[in-house]
């Protein structure tokens, strides 16, 4: 009986192989998890600049259809779009209100700022720089390219 509870000097304790083979388990593991988390990083910044663009346009095309069914007065040549984005963010008079359409313009999360690229309807769709009429579009001024391919100015 006494034989099965005494433990040989021998046996203690891991050798240094098993020690060894444990480290480069370990090592193979989070090296395999680093990655994964640099794209949910990524994935997460692309969430985020998609709603934010989706954001803004809505507030755009909502400032225009109050435009449209002539709620308040625009320049002629805007084609009742806003004259610029803080305008979204100020509001308008509607019959004595005051009307905001965008709470505050948000950070590109691709850039850090909040500068964002800007079309009006006399720009090409493709043009990287602002006529300065009224605001059509908006895109993020990032030069980086998405997890599908696409540039984020495209989007």
């Amino acid at each position: 009986m006494n034989r099965q509870l005494t433990i040989r000097k021998g046996e203690r304790g891991l050798t240094l192989v098993e020690l060894i083979v444990t480290v480069a388990i370990l090592a193979v593991l989070a090296s395999a998890a680093v990655p994964i988390a640099r794209f949910q990083v990524k994935r997460q910044k692309e969430r985020e600049l998609r709603y934010d663009l989706w954001m803004m346009r809505d507030a755009i095309d909502k400032y225009k259809d109050a435009a449209d069914r002539g709620a308040f007065q625009t320049k002629l040549d805007s084609q009742n779009y806003p004259p610029d984005m803080q305008t979204l963010v100020d509001g308008v008079d509607i019959q004595g209100k005051k009307v905001k359409f965008l709470r505050h313009i948000p950070v590109d999360p691709m850039t850090g700022s909040n500068e964002w690229g800007l079309r009006s309807m006399q720009d090409d769709p493709k043009s990287d720089s602002f006529g300065g009429q009224s605001v059509f579009d908006v895109y993020s001024k990032s030069p980086g390219t998405g997890l599908d391919g696409t540039k984020y100015t495209d989007w």
